[in-house]
């Protein structure tokens, strides 16, 4: 049976359609590489290189072994890889949930970027918000989630900020208000407001009550949702007012519009964050490529 190194070496000297130089890129010497291809030649039955006192060029049969020689190759290193991948702990599969903020600002770059250096890993996508993450990570129903701190019940879990933004405001494009090019939180005091609610997404609805209440008033709750860009279809709807990343801020929607906020009580920021528990070298592989694809700022206050 022909190796895997003659098939290496068939290779360079059909691409290089020349001994010495195929020798050469090998870091070998010619002669034991002339009977190679002698014997590979001798094991197909078939004349695979024309030559005279040089390479003339691959016989049509030479040139269908070269192909299937560099697919036996490259499948050979794969193999390779993968089996190295599973012996370090790389490979099955990782289960990963998010808010939908983060499908929006980052996600897309971190699963590309992991895809790329770990293909066989089978990746388990969910969005949820915070509190179900945490929940499911806590039951071992997850491995990472993409979370919006800070955090409740989240005991036994590291969590790392990995972005931080700021929130502007959402107003009913006939609002008075949407005529000026920012607002001051405090002049939201008296609208109907449309807010995450406290069970579900328990730190964006602590920020803007905190924040709020910096600015010197409560919001009057009129609706809750659970995602920004409902938040932000509702005040189109004239359903109140309300505040969104400014990733919500950037698409075009008709019947609202989007201020900074000014003031008391501003700049809202928001955090977006990794929680995990238990480390696993699959988890820490997917860990190095959100840290390369963000502004990874460590523990984040849960």
């Amino acid at each position: 049976m022909i190796e895997l190194r003659q098939l290496r070496q068939f290779i360079a000297v059909a691409e290089e359609l020349s001994f010495r130089r195929a020798a050469d890129r090998l870091h070998m010497a010619q002669p034991p590489l002339t009977v190679t291809i002698k014997q590979i030649e001798e094991e197909v039955g078939t004349l695979l290189i024309e030559r005279t006192n040089r390479i003339e060029r691959l016989t049509p049969a030479g040139l269908v072994f070269l192909e299937e020689c560099r697919r036996t190759v490259i499948q050979a290193e794969r193999a390779i890889a993968a089996a190295r991948r599973a012996g370090a702990g790389l490979s099955g599969a990782l289960r990963v949930t998010f808010v939908a903020s983060a499908a929006r600002e980052i996600l897309p770059a971190i699963l590309r970027a992991f895809r790329e250096q770990y293909p066989d890993v089978e990746l388990t996508l969910t969005e949820a918000m915070t509190a179900q993450q945490i929940a499911r990570i806590q039951a071992d129903e997850a491995d990472v989630g993409f979370v919006i701190p800070p955090l409740r019940d989240a005991d036994g879990l590291s969590v790392d900020v990995v972005a931080k933004n700021q929130m502007v405001a959402a107003i009913p494009e006939s609002h008075p208000l949407a005529q000026r090019p920012s607002v001051a939180l405090a002049d939201l005091a008296f609208e109907p407001w449309i807010i995450f609610p406290a069970r579900q997404g328990p730190g964006l609805h602590e920020r803007v009550l905190s924040a709020c209440a910096q600015a010197g008033f409560v919001p009057r709750v009129g609706q809750e949702a659970l995602q920004m860009d409902t938040i932000a279809s509702l005040v189109a709807g004239g359903m109140g007012v309300g505040l969104v990343t400014r990733s919500i801020a950037t698409a075009n929607r008709p019947g609202v519009v989007f201020r900074d906020l000014t003031g008391l009580g501003t700049p809202v920021e928001y955090e977006l964050a990794i929680a995990y528990g238990r480390p696993t070298p699959l988890l820490d592989a997917f860990t190095a490529v959100i840290r390369s694809r963000t502004n990874w700022m460590g523990p984040a206050s849960v």
